[in-house]
């Protein structure tokens, strides 16, 4: 990562944050601040959700975002989704129906245009960086240069050569291949929790994987107790159900969710799986627990005088309980 590409890393997620903080000074409800927050986090190119996200094997954006309000008990998600500008939006609208709770594919995409969602080209999510990462994934070395592309970081027609898929060899080892996830969690002036998180999944995943970025319990998880958004390794976080199993240590074991946070990750990490979760409770205490080398993370409270704090490497620390775990 050069200097730049941190400055403006640091940049996006200071202004995600302020916009979601901005929601709560005014009063505003956790459900609204964290769909405002991952919003923000959608329309920057630089992170993995909405106009950044990866693209699959077969050179497509699917998108996927959940949502819970953790005070009614209530959730909405969507999966594979080409042309929503905005996931999160749609799984709020989805949890707002109060009938269905999880929507994918063409039918969720219906939905959300009659629900008067922004929908976009496909071509609208193609951003020269992430192409670039998705064609290195099928080189088999280093020394062998990634097929050239050209158009800018914002061209909707970029000219790209393109290896077949059934040239491509599938790559045995997945841990250099981009990840990432974007979520908020926050509590309002009323003590409610809620809790947002969006991407684009795995770099090269096959086509129609879901993560566990929608799927609630696992990527998403909100009650009246804790909000939990996470990232990392999807397939570990569903096995897991690590949002939910935050939850439920908090509650039958009388963790903080800092406490349980931290015992979940580092279970987690035993098996393989590598990532992070952000966790707040009705208190407004904050838990940024990680296994990984870093994790791209922002806080702002009264305790920070109302302005975003911004982490990205382990050896920060930026609020109480923004714990890096190495096992």
């Amino acid at each position: 990562m050069s200097s730049d590409e941190e400055k403006q890393l640091r940049a996006g997620l200071f202004h995600a944050t302020e916009q979601g903080y901005a929601v709560l000074a005014k009063g505003g409800s956790a459900t609204d601040a964290v769909e405002t927050a991952v919003r923000a986090l959608e329309d920057n190119p630089l992170f993995n959700a909405g106009k950044g996200a990866v693209f699959n094997r077969d050179g497509v954006n699917q998108l996927e975002a959940s949502i819970m309000n953790g005070n009614a008990n209530s959730a909405g998600a969507a999966t594979l989704l080409t042309t929503v500008k905005n996931p999160v939006s749609l799984a709020r609208k989805v949890m707002e129906s109060n009938f269905h709770v999880f929507l994918c594919g063409p039918g969720a995409e219906h939905y959300a245009k009659e629900q008067g969602l922004e929908i976009v080209d496909p071509s609208y999510f193609w951003t020269k960086h992430r192409w670039e990462q998705h064609e290195r994934g099928y080189i088999h070395t280093a020394d062998t240069p990634i097929e050239k592309c050209t158009g800018s970081s914002n061209s909707l027609s970029p000219t790209c050569t393109h290896v077949p898929i059934s040239e491509r060899n599938e790559p045995h080892d997945y841990s250099h291949l981009p990840m990432g996830t974007v979520g908020s969690v926050a509590v309002d002036v009323n003590g409610y929790l809620a809790a947002a998180t969006s991407t684009g999944g795995m770099s090269n995943k096959w086509n129609g994987r879901i993560g566990d970025s929608p799927v609630i319990g696992a990527g998403t998880f909100a009650d009246k107790a804790v909000a939990v958004s996470s990232t990392g390794a999807g397939e570990y976080f569903i096995r897991q159900g690590t949002a939910r199993y935050i939850s439920l240590r908090v509650q039958l074991l009388g963790e903080s969710p800092r406490q349980a946070s931290r015992a979940v990750i580092a279970e987690m990490k035993t098996t393989g799986g590598d990532g992070g979760v952000i966790c707040i409770d009705p208190d407004g205490n904050p838990s940024m627990i990680f296994s990984s080398a870093g994790m791209y993370r922002a806080y702002c409270s009264t305790t920070t005088e109302n302005v975003p704090v911004v982490g990205i490497f382990g050896d920060e620390v930026i609020a109480p309980g923004d714990i890096h775990i190495e096992i």
